[in-house]
């Protein structure tokens, strides 16, 4: 296949994830800080999106509105061609977890939980059957290779290990477009390829947009994209 037909192949992809003239400012007393201004993107099933840029330059900020967990001053995100910012917190809510899953720094695990109940949660909350979600969480863990480590609570897993759990904890509801946001930054640099490694993985198989705020050059080189943020805009390199 060539380029122009990968282009076009991946142009066919529905759109599921887009912004509109997206703007964010915060109050800072007298003055407003503008973090986002004018960000207008179209994320297509199964596409991998870096988003790259110096510290402050409001790519957790984007990240956070991408996701509806902070709403836009100016503009829209739309999943599906549905804007968040306009659904009530409950109706946004089910819309997160229906369409989106979530991978942070700091993997946000439950410690009282095993990794089959932490990766449970999303279907578990959207009002799933237990023992459905424990099949789906435990099939999820058996692919990021955790089918031996079912029943550990997170202080008995490695860092990576738990970084895994996250990834199919995000993965579990098969959601359109999961968000990360540094999920390898505190991670050795071998445990980080093998996380990378998984993402690109499970993105070839399952179709999942992957949209990844990241320092990490080598990962972002990975991507289909890479986005960069320079002071509130976004450009693309």
């Amino acid at each position: 296949m060539s380029v122009s037909d990968a282009v076009s192949s991946s142009n066919d992809k529905p759109v599921v994830l887009e912004c509109r003239d997206l703007g964010k400012c915060y109050d800072e007393g007298p003055q407003k800080l503008q973090v986002l201004q004018g960000v207008n993107l179209q994320i297509r099933r199964g596409e991998r999106i870096a988003i790259v840029g110096s510290s402050g330059s409001g790519k957790s900020t984007l990240l956070n509105l991408l996701g509806g967990l902070d709403t836009p001053s100016s503009g829209a995100v739309l999943v599906h061609g549905e804007a968040i910012s306009t659904l009530d917190e409950k109706r946004r809510s089910a819309l997160r977890n229906r369409t989106l899953g979530f991978v942070y720094q700091f993997h946000h695990l439950l410690g009282e939980f095993s990794a089959l109940e932490n990766a449970a949660m999303p279907l578990l909350i959207r009002g799933e059957d237990v023992p459905t979600a424990a099949a789906a969480s435990r099939a999820m863990l058996e692919r990021v290779g955790l089918g031996a480590r079912l029943q550990h609570k997170p202080a008995e897993l490695s860092g990576g290990e738990r970084q895994r759990v996250a990834i199919a904890r995000a993965l579990v509801a098969q959601p359109l477009c999961v968000l990360l946001d540094e999920p390898t930054g505190n991670l050795d640099r071998t445990t980080a390829e093998t996380i990378h490694a998984l993402m690109l993985e499970l993105n070839r198989e399952l179709e999942t947009c992957f949209i990844v705020v990241t320092h990490d050059p080598l990962l972002a080189q990975r991507m289909d994209r890479v986005l960069h943020l320079r002071d509130g805009v976004l450009d693309v390199l």
